[in-house]
């Protein structure tokens, strides 16, 4: 999604309203109302209280983290409310029939959102499988418990754009369906055959109202043949009634931990009544292909009250304090030299996603002797520790040297924290950079073998180099693709990349070794995969000597 690039300065920045004015424009930013915890009224964070050696992660020996970086899973996700974290209490007293808690939270969310029915899932991931799982089998049970072996039933493919695949379409393709990849809406129209289950389709620009694959153009078509449309809006806002209903959708789902600040571990689902109610089915405390979408009750009345608080909470006065927070940044960093300031606004065309601003703080590398990853890692890896994004902030320029500071996962007092912090560490006396790279230690042209040790198991991989003074390009074989490699050496020090990419994944391999003779050894990063050890042997046997004949026609057998 296109996001606006506004102003060097906070003042008299504009947001423009999103769907049913959930944030409406706002006024000058320095006039902003006093400090507002949209968490309750707990006490403002201090840097004394954030190193609490008491701090139930720290007696876990984890450090905690203060969020500038946004409403990520692999970070916990956002901070429940109070009335989520209330109503969860409440719920754990007394036990209950779950399917009776099925259908009265169904209910709820039904009156609280304008939407037909709703469920909670386990996550929007779950969410996404269970409706799967809800269109292949059509509430026959007997077809749901065969599930993934869709063997004889009807419904067995789901139609996407190619646009629309992503890394958590794992849960569709979990249930067993064939995912038939479309990029026009004429491929679209000829893909629907009677074992069309559903069309599935993600948020974005792609599929925003104008663009040729845009979900009404596709529910247009959808209709007439009586297909069911899930629509993934996990990263957005929830709107009253959801806007991607009234745009056509039959399902809408909902990541629960993210804007709307319920349990992280849970989705929402709405839409289609006769649907989710297969789709229910298909949960627990049922047996069969989605039994591990297992959802406390406690969740389930937790999510229904973010759902409320989300309806009624005072959203300008949020938003009033994420401009706080990035004013309370700017004036601290303002004035060191080469540094200037950004802010980001989400974009008018949706509003929906990134709701929060941000402000990306850039500066003269060669100035500050330090970059905007080193920042960023500095911040993440030393107390107190801060995350921020590095580059150019959400949608923007990687290669922007400095950092992003995005609010929406703040807290009340740690704008100081983080600001008193990024400031300390740009105002660090270092030695000029070393732009000069170390002279190798030795020639690693040629081809490796490589011995990969995974936490549980042993892979053979291959790397063919080719060395230009520090330079390195060539191929990397993995266990099931060779792709492009690049790197350097530098003294006895080898760093690798390559990226292994599938259809809405990919795998990116950060080879760092030493190397020693004919032998290189160390340490593989794979981003949210964690890391692996690694050996790499030189292949010093020589190529075959063998003349090759080329024959005059065509064989006279074969």
């Amino acid at each position: 999604m296109k996001r606006r690039n506004v102003l060097k300065t906070l003042s008299l920045l504009p947001l423009a309203g999103s769907v049913n004015s959930v944030f409406a424009s706002p006024a000058v930013v320095s006039q902003v109302a006093p400090p507002f915890n949209p968490l309750g009224p707990a006490a403002e964070i201090t840097l004394e209280s954030f190193m609490s050696p008491t701090n139930i992660y720290r007696t876990y020996g984890i450090e905690p983290v203060i969020n500038c970086r946004g409403i990520f899973t692999i970070i916990g996700g956002s901070l429940k409310r109070p009335q989520v974290k209330a109503a969860m209490e409440e719920a754990s007293r007394n036990f209950a029939q779950m399917d009776e808690v099925g259908d009265g939270i169904g209910r709820k969310l039904a009156e609280l959102t304008g939407a037909e029915w709703g469920v909670v899932s386990a996550g929007c991931a779950a969410g996404l499988k269970l409706v799967t799982a809800a269109v292949v089998a059509g509430g026959d049970p007997e077809k749901l418990i065969r599930i993934p072996n869709l063997e004889g039933l009807e419904k067995t493919e789901v139609i996407v754009p190619r646009t629309s695949r992503n890394a958590y379409d794992h849960a569709i393709r979990n249930i067993g369906v064939t995912m038939v990849n479309v990029g026009s809406m004429e491929e679209l129209k000829n893909a629907i055959n009677p074992k069309t289950a559903m069309i599935y389709v993600v948020n974005g620009d792609r599929s925003w109202t104008g663009a040729p694959m845009s979900l009404e153009n596709i529910v247009a078509v959808a209709k007439e043949k009586n297909i069911p449309v899930l629509f993934d809006a996990a990263n957005e806002i929830l709107t009253f009634p959801p806007v991607h209903l009234k745009r056509g959708a039959t399902i809408v789902a909902y990541s629960g931990g993210k804007a709307i600040c319920g349990p992280q571990s849970c989705g929402l689902i709405l839409g289609n009544k006769d649907i989710l109610m297969s789709a229910w089915q298909a949960s627990s405390p049922h047996h069969g292909p989605c039994r591990d979408n297992k959802v406390d009750r406690d969740e389930m009345f937790g999510m229904v009250a973010a759902v409320k608080a989300w309806k009624e909470i005072d959203h300008e006065a949020i938003r009033k304090q994420w401009y706080s927070y990035l004013d309370h940044v700017i004036n601290k960093v303002k004035g060191i030299k080469s540094v200037e300031t950004m802010v980001h606004v989400p974009s008018t065309q949706s509003g929906l996603s990134n709701v929060s601003p941000e402000v990306v703080i850039t500066w003269d590398a060669d100035v500050l002797n330090i970059t905007g990853a080193e920042m960023a890692d500095e911040l993440a890896r030393t107390k107190p520790r801060v995350a921020v994004a590095s580059g150019g902030g959400r949608g923007r320029d990687a290669n922007i040297n400095g950092i992003a500071v995005t609010t929406i996962g703040m807290q009340a007092g740690e704008e100081k924290i983080a600001a008193d912090k990024i400031y300390s560490i740009l105002t660090a006396k270092r030695a000029p950079r070393v732009k000069e790279l170390k002279a190798p230690a030795g020639n690693v042209a040629g081809a490796w073998d490589v011995d990969v040790k995974f936490y549980s198991s042993q892979g053979k991989h291959k790397l063919f180099i080719e060395q230009d003074g520090n330079w390195i390009k060539g191929s990397h074989q993995s266990g099931f693709a060779v792709n492009d490699m690049t790197g350097t050496i530098e003294g006895n020090e080898v760093k690798l990349q390559s990226s292994i990419k599938l259809t809405g994944d990919s795998v990116i391999y950060t080879f760092s070794g030493t190397l020693s003779g004919n032998q290189l050894s160390g340490e593989i990063f794979m981003g949210e995969y964690r890391s692996a050890r690694f050996t790499a042997l030189r292949n010093t046997e020589a190529a075959p000597k063998k003349k090759i004949f080329v024959p005059s026609g065509a064989p006279l057998a074969s």
